[in-house]
């Protein structure tokens, strides 16, 4: 019994490991679509150093 315990536990954590691997291959080919495509998905719209400052009088 002792043994198929310790079986099931390397089962799940393997299987946890797995998914997480997977998740995080699925988010790199993610993000570099996005690079490749000139959007970026984690940044928002910057403004131009023109809209920051304003003429002296």
């Amino acid at each position: 019994m002792y043994a198929y315990d310790l079986h099931k536990i390397r089962e799940a954590e393997l299987l946890h490991r797995a998914e997480r691997e997977r998740v995080l291959r699925q988010v790199r080919r993610d993000r570099r679509a996005a690079r490749r495509s000139g959007r970026k998905e984690d940044e928002g719209a910057v403004s131009s150093l023109r809209n920051r400052f304003v003429h002296a009088a």
